[in-house]
């Protein structure tokens, strides 16, 4: 389910707008470590407290007026000048960080606010898993993760627009430099997307990132397994983004004679950070939840991720090894140990989806992965609640369906999970529960039930339970450590699931 949008190796300016604002390190590394050949300590031009406000401050939207634009400061030619120059010193510090040769120059360039809307709109028209997110936009909201009048694809270049500090090209091989952006962020930001120039050298970038990519939706029988590698992509972008931020962590570190892997503190000081936003982040703040931890996984995950790996494993292993041998899903991100000890889920078997939906055409279909349950969890009980349930995840799915001649009709869903015991599952369905009370705004459940009509107060939640909606039926089935979960499908087609999900048969009446 979770279709986070690649972002082409863009690095988000409100993490170093979280990083100048806790530690006022902008001015303090503005020049890279002494044992690093650093340029010139007068190289950048400081600025007024406004203006920097001004620069550092994305648009509230992609409407902002002309007058705002034409106000937008711009970096002068000679900070343009020395950043071209740092980038080889810069390149240099990251080789050495992450043991990753340099093998070559990387080519740089300069780009202005309207160049880099442009890259990102059309990175967008590109990229297949930005396709399959608007296709999966439909049961993102079935889901409760979007407004149901939401529209994505405006939302992220606005969001992007907003966010964007720089970025590597891997297709034309050039970091791009950003000319609104004060040279003091921009150098830490160098360090990032070198780190990305590096990876691309020993690995080839884009390829090593689409060997990850699963098209489910070519397929026309989907086994267990191609569950399991719908995350392939969503771990491997964790990867390359988490060693890019313990590089950019370091490089800012460097100074004081400190690293990621002594420094645990600063990762978690900067993860809650970005999971809160700046007031300056408008559209960040005001994002769904659901998009927020998307666009923020690859970066707050990752880092702790490869931070890990750092001190337990040493910096081959955090590095190279983790591109040989990649994680597969959002678990073993989240949870590094679990990808140290080399843990395997036995993949959730799939029943006859061709037969029971024989009525039905296929929409979407997907994992559930441990970053998803997160999400539900969070969305629906809060991040505390979230936290401790989403470890006891063990593997899940979901497919979803159009009854056949009728795509415009509401959109059936069936979702299993599988848990660590028979309590974590209750304990899902419940807030799995909580969010139907949520998302639909006619919602009934059987006298015979002895639920409570509120359903917040409800912890847990075992056995077979349906309600009703102004989109079907909806029903959660509880049985031992699997929890499964229909939605706007006939009576019939719920009790094919439970006998081959569940092993048990029973249609009771809403």
């Amino acid at each position: 389910m979770s279709r986070r949008w690649d972002s082409g190796s863009l690095v988000l300016l409100i993490i170093l707008l979280f990083l100048a604002a806790r530690a006022g390190w902008c001015q303090e590394t503005s020049q890279t470590p002494s044992q690093e050949q650093p340029p010139p300590a007068n190289s950048v031009e400081k600025q007024a407290p406004a203006e920097q406000k001004k620069e550092n401050s994305g648009p509230a939207d992609s409407k902002r007026a002309e007058g705002e634009k034409a106000a937008e400061t711009k970096i002068t030619a000679e900070q343009a000048e020395q950043l071209f120059h740092d980038v080889d010193t810069i390149l240099e510090f990251a080789s050495k960080d992450t043991s990753l040769p340099r093998k070559h120059q990387v080519k740089r360039r300069l780009a202005s606010r309207d160049e880099v809307v442009s890259y990102l709109k059309k990175n967008m028209a590109e990229d297949k898993d930005v396709q399959r997110l608007q296709r999966t936009e439909l049961v993102l909201k079935k889901f409760g993760l979007l407004p149901r009048d939401f529209d994505l694809q405006t939302f992220l270049v606005s969001l992007l627009e907003e966010q964007v500090a720089g970025y590597y090209d891997a297709k034309s091989k050039t970091v791009n430099l950003l000319d609104w952006v004060i040279p003091d962020l921009q150098r830490p930001v160098l360090a990032h997307e070198l780190t990305h120039a590096l990876q691309d050298q020993s690995f080839g970038l884009d390829k090593w990132l689409k060997k990850g990519t699963a098209d489910l939706d070519a397929k026309k029988k989907i086994t267990p397994d191609d569950i399991t590698s719908d995350e392939n992509s969503e771990a491997r972008q964790a990867v390359v983004e988490g060693q890019a931020m313990v590089v950019l962590l370091d490089y800012m570190l460097a100074p004081m004679h400190r690293t990621v892997a002594d420094s645990p503190e600063i990762v978690n000081n900067l993860n809650e950070d970005m999971r809160v936003g700046t007031p300056d982040s408008v559209q960040y703040r005001n994002a769904p939840i659901f998009l927020k931890e998307s666009l923020t996984f690859p970066y707050r995950y990752g880092v702790e991720f490869e931070a890990e790996l750092l001190r337990a494993e040493g910096k081959e292993k955090a590095f190279g090894a983790t591109f040989q041998n990649p994680p597969r899903t959002s678990r073993e991100i989240m949870q590094p140990e679990t990808y140290i000890r080399g843990e395997h889920l036995a993949p959730l078997p799939l029943p006859d989806f061709k037969s029971i939906f024989r009525d039905y055409d296929r929409f979407d279909l997907g994992a559930i992965g441990e970053f998803d349950v997160d999400v539900l969890a969070e969305q629906y009980a809060g991040e505390q609640v979230a936290h401790h349930v989403y470890p006891n995840w063990r593997g899940g799915y979901y497919y979803s369906v159009h009854v056949k001649g009728d795509p415009s009709g509401a959109l059936g869903l069936v979702f299993v999970s599988r848990w660590a015991s028979p309590r974590w599952a209750q304990q899902f369905a419940a807030i799995y529960a909580r969010g139907i009370q949520q998302r639909y705004k006619k919602m009934a459940i059987a006298s015979s039930s002895n639920l409570p009509s509120d359903l917040k107060t409800l912890e847990s939640l075992g056995g077979d339970h349906t309600w009703t909606t102004e989109e079907g039926p909806v029903v959660v089935d509880v049985k031992g450590d699997t929890v499964l979960v229909t939605e706007s499908l006939e009576a019939p087609i719920s009790d094919q699931f439970r006998r081959t999900v569940l092993g048990t048969s029973t249609s009771p009446q809403p």
